[in-house]
């Protein structure tokens, strides 16, 4: 019998740190370094933290894995696990782990190339425990991570979209399939729908428990159709976002000029949420006013929403379109007391 088949070890308790503030229970939802920089926040704040994670990624080191061993795609779970580690020796120690990449030789063609040892970590511990949950448990006890990180769906999802393509001779849909490359056909066209497969998929229950509990659910930044929009087309995940008695933020990004989303404004950032999720409604978008071209049409689009926006200075003080983890956490403390 495995020792993995036991208890989970105790994570260690933080040392030196202050009472959190009055987040709560928070529930972060995203992908990438969207989410970290939201995890790298909220961490500051509460030590009831949840991190939801997009389970569709399909290139790199994650894209292989999931080719070749049938799993879930395990980088994004993996930023989100390092995120979370302490600002400690130990903390930074194991970050540096779990993001540490193996490059092959000049000339050699190694099967470890690009790959991340944090996701070797944790398929191992999937493939061992045969659980998904499990496994990042196990992990981020390891980590002495500050919250726990679940994947959105126990089963790998494909997102597939539409692209107008411009040329010469006139314009023409075409669809994509996958998010490597559906983020990267941005750059040559715009993306005009996107469809999360399979489609009726079931979400996680320990994500769904985690929203229902919530006092806070926070949603964004990110890619918005590979990384935001997905947790509102999985319908378990979308029913329990609507129905949550939890709080409910959306944070934007700090360039409105993504590979995903050239051409388009902050209001039509909102206006693609109300498309995919009329239904779904928010007490708050907290945005970046660089981001922000007319401030009114803003404020009225997030009124349409049910919510009101929230203007703080969060992008890095580099000029670096990247949210600033101290910058954010003060904007997300402030914004619990007031809302």
């Amino acid at each position: 019998m495995s020792f993995l088949t036991g208890p989970l070890p105790l994570i260690p308790e933080a040392k030196g740190r202050e009472e959190p503030g009055k987040a709560g229970s928070v529930v972060a939802l995203g992908g990438g370094h969207g989410l970290s920089a939201s995890l790298s926040a909220l961490r500051l704040l509460t030590t009831d933290l949840t991190a939801v994670v997009t389970v569709a990624d399909d290139g790199g080191s994650s894209g292989r894995l999931r080719r070749e061993l049938g799993v879930l795609p395990p980088g994004d779970l993996r930023m989100a696990l390092a995120a979370l580690c302490d600002d400690t020796d130990w903390g930074r120690t194991w970050r540096d782990v779990m993001q540490h990449r193996f490059r092959s030789r000049p000339g050699v063609d190694g099967s470890l190339d690009d790959h991340a040892l944090g996701n070797l970590l944790i398929v191992t511990l999937w493939e061992l425990l045969g659980d998904p949950v499990a496994g990042l448990q196990w992990a981020g006890a390891l980590l002495g991570a500050r919250g726990q990180v679940l994947p959105m769906s126990t089963l790998p999802l494909t997102i597939e979209g539409d692209v107008i393509r411009r040329t010469a001779a006139g314009t023409r849909i075409e669809t994509v399939t996958g998010q490597a490359r559906l983020a990267a056909a941005g750059t040559r066209s715009n993306v005009h729908e996107v469809r999360l497969l399979p489609a009726d998929a079931p979400a996680c229950p320990a994500a769904l428990e985690a929203i229902d509990l919530a006092d806070w659910v926070i949603l964004g930044p990110g890619s918005w159709y590979t990384s935001v929009l997905p947790h509102l087309m999985l319908p378990q995940l979308r029913d329990a976002l609507c129905a949550t008695s939890a709080k409910r933020c959306l944070t934007m990004n700090l360039s409105n000029e993504t590979t995903e989303t050239a051409g388009m404004s902050a209001v039509d950032h909102l206006a693609v949420i109300r498309r995919y999720a009329p239904e779904f409604k928010v007490d708050a978008v907290l945005v970046d006013p660089s981001v922000v071209g007319d401030r009114e049409a803003f404020e009225e689009a997030v009124a349409e929403l049910g919510g009101r926006a929230v203007f703080g200075k969060v992008g890095a003080a580099s000029g670096r379109p990247i949210h600033d983890p101290l910058r954010l956490a003060t904007a997300f403390h402030d914004m619990f007391g007031e809302i």
